[in-house]
């Protein structure tokens, strides 16, 4: 495993801006480094951040949020075609009505919850998480995908993509675990909410993507079957994103 390669990109309106190159995977080639790069959301870019952005020559940016969570921080970037892939953060949802009904959850509640939530991406957002990944093949330039921290919806996305391309899962969990070091929590996009659960909704916990993994492989066979499955890439589609994203 190599799990150091991954740099994350400092920009005044995001924390959690990096690149997915430089991994080694398992036949001992590399991502491509400056092609694909996961964030937090880009509405509070800086003008020095948009140079930045335009320095690396990203064209499309991928957005996994919600219809509120867009409609509460949009933006609009010159040269950048933003793509709504939208998943509706169902978590917060099932949150809202725990606490209507005067339940507060207890951490390990909670985590089981984020845990559904991963289960739900596997099974539910499949097709999503497909056009994801076909967008990236029919658009060869740097392209950036997100949510609104970049670490749930954006970690499984970096999950699937880098599973594609042949990366092991311990550099996979190396990977979503460094949200953890790089976010910073926003409390305008919280919302209220008792410590110990807000806690667990805006970190990321290796328990989190192990769902979605054992929901990868005891419900769809494994990564290359759900791939090729639920997910919708033929094997012609996953050997050219390996051939347009990794090196020798």
């Amino acid at each position: 495993m190599s799990s150091s390669p991954a740099v994350s990109i400092r920009l005044q309106g995001a924390s959690n801006f990096r690149d997915l190159g430089g991994y080694r995977t398992q036949d001992q080639r590399r991502v491509k480094s400056g092609q694909v790069f996961r964030s937090d959301h880009l509405a509070a870019l800086s003008a020095q951040d948009l140079e930045q952005l335009k320095a690396l020559g990203v064209r499309h940016s991928l957005d996994f949020r919600g219809v509120a969570e867009y409609t509460a921080t949009p933006y609009d970037i010159a040269g950048v075609q933003r793509v709504a892939l939208t998943i509706e953060p169902t978590v917060i949802a099932r949150m809202q009505a725990l606490v209507a009904q005067g339940i507060v959850p207890s951490t390990d509640e909670t985590v089981e919850l984020m845990r559904e939530t991963y289960r739900d991406f596997v099974n539910r957002n499949a097709g999503t998480f497909g056009r994801f990944l076909k967008h990236l093949l029919e658009h060869p330039t740097p392209q950036v995908f997100h949510c609104t921290a970049g670490k749930d919806r954006t970690g499984f996305a970096a999950a699937l993509l880098l599973s594609a391309l042949g990366v092991d899962r311990a550099t996979i969990e190396h990977d979503y675990l460094l949200t953890n070091a790089l976010y910073k929590r926003d409390a305008r996009l919280e919302g209220m909410g008792h410590p110990h659960v807000m806690k667990v909704l805006w970190q990321v916990q290796p328990e989190f993507l192990h769902a979605a993994f054992d929901a990868v492989d005891t419900q769809h066979g494994g990564m290359h079957d759900y791939l090729h499955g639920a997910v919708g890439l033929s094997p012609r589609e996953v050997s050219e994103l390996q051939q347009m994203l990794v090196q020798d």
